[in-house]
């Protein structure tokens, strides 16, 4: 955090700075409240996969997709609903809201932790309430950004929440797998509860005079499909959202990858596994900071970080220890991360203010939404096959969508090309 402030002053006066977006005081209050938040969340994630995986069941990789799957799944069917609602209400009174909802579910699952009342079904249940809760707070959070600081500065506000988010993965895990050891997963639960009210301290100190204005959507019939019908005449926010639909089913499958690699492939425990997260969460920082310091997102770093994303993918599923797997994940999250990034600030940056909300309820809802249907299959391989052809299939989350890109790009060339030539021959 001092190295953040160091770099304040430079912020304001280099335009390419990673930490620009500091110089407005908003968004430095929600950056701060957001990654304490962060990290109690991660450290939730972590301590519930290792509970689901070894005290509910016997290394059950299955259970553990379900439990993923459940979690994400009402952000696919909410979509259209959150979408428009995020884009109608006043997104920090929203976002308050989603806060307390998650400070309380948190809350209880630790209560039923600790007196050891906690069933792999509870869990279940509290993983889809937590889903309901977050399918509107993921796209309040991503859009609310737009309102702390001007449009010249969006992109890189994006990519410091990714950093945020990312430096939370990087500590919250390596914090929940020694305090799940020490003193159990409940209480880890119930320290994540408190984490909340630091994001409500923030939304409660924003100066309300220094929001950006906001364009409201019309409350006719229409409002809710106005996103679908912008997203189709859109063939490069199609093309993003097919990366984020692919990557997010096959390839983000991160707590089961860790997990089960760091429990089945290499016999470790709970340290370990969390250690895992940690280190994957360096490379993601690394990704995070990098694109923060573009000026504008752009397709090919898209298409090229997701490339990269499923070789990492490929080389870690070969490696034959714990320590050279744990080597390969930083270049797995800072390719993911990258790719991700890329895709949540052009989107947000090409779509008109009054629907963003709703496309970016579609871009989580593809993102994390994909999960449902990803996160089981991918149990059941590991299940059935090992943790290793899961990775290798969670490679194809990077390669096919990049494919893709290629397959478009060739296309848009040609038919360039065949307009100039048609203008060619029509000259006198």
């Amino acid at each position: 955090m001092l190295t953040i402030m160091a770099d304040l002053d430079e912020a304001r006066a280099d335009r390419r700075s990673a930490f620009r977006s500091f110089a407005f005081v908003n968004y430095r209050l929600w950056f701060a409240g957001s990654t304490v938040s962060n990290v109690g969340t991660w450290m939730q994630r972590t301590a519930q996969d290792w509970i689901v995986l070894t005290m509910l069941t016997n290394d059950d990789a299955t259970a553990l997709g379900v439990t993923m799957a459940l979690q994400f799944a009402p952000q696919l069917l909410l979509a259209p609903l959150t979408g428009y609602v995020v884009d109608l209400v006043d997104r920090r009174t929203l976002l308050m809201i989603t806060q307390i909802g998650q400070g309380v579910l948190a809350l209880a699952l630790g209560i039923l932790t600790v007196t050891g009342l906690v069933q792999l079904w509870i869990v279940f249940a509290f993983a889809l309430l937590l889903g309901i809760v977050t399918s509107f707070d993921a796209p309040a959070r991503q859009t609310f950004v737009s309102e702390l600081v001007t449009p010249p500065y969006l992109s890189n506000a994006v990519g410091l929440n990714a950093t945020s988010f990312n430096t939370a993965r990087l500590i919250g895990p390596a914090v929940a797998g020694l305090l799940t050891a020490a003193i159990g997963a409940g209480w880890v639960f119930m320290l994540n509860a408190a984490t909340f009210a630091a994001t409500l301290v923030a939304l409660a100190l924003l100066r309300r005079s220094e929001l950006t204005v906001r364009v409201r959507p019309p409350t006719g019939t229409g409002g809710i499909r106005d996103g679908f019908r912008y997203v189709a005449r859109r063939p490069d926010l199609r093309l993003v959202l097919l990366t984020a639909f692919l990557m997010g089913t096959l390839g983000l499958n991160f707590p089961l990858f860790t997990s089960t690699m760091a429990k089945i492939a290499f016999g470790e425990g709970a340290g370990e596994f969390g250690l895992l997260t940690s280190v994957l969460a360096i490379g993601s920082v690394v990704g995070a900071l990098m694109a923060a310091r573009r000026e504008r997102p752009r397709l090919r770093n898209i298409a090229l970080a997701g490339a990269g994303f499923g070789v990492a993918l490929l080389v870690a599923s070969v490696m034959p220890t714990y320590w050279a797997f744990a080597v390969v994940l930083p270049f797995v999250g800072m390719c993911s991360i990258t790719a991700l990034n890329n895709s949540n600030a052009y989107t947000q940056m090409s779509t008109p203010p009054h629907l963003r909300g709703r496309v970016m309820s579609l871009y989580m809802a593809v993102l994390m939404g994909g999960t449902p249907l990803g996160a089981p299959i991918m149990g059941w391989i590991v299940d059935a096959f090992g943790p290793r052809w899961a990775l290798v299939l969670g490679a194809a989350g990077g390669l096919a969508p990049a494919a893709v890109a290629v397959v478009w790009w060739l296309a848009l060339r040609r038919a360039a090309r065949g307009e100039h030539r048609g203008s060619s021959e029509r000259r006198p």
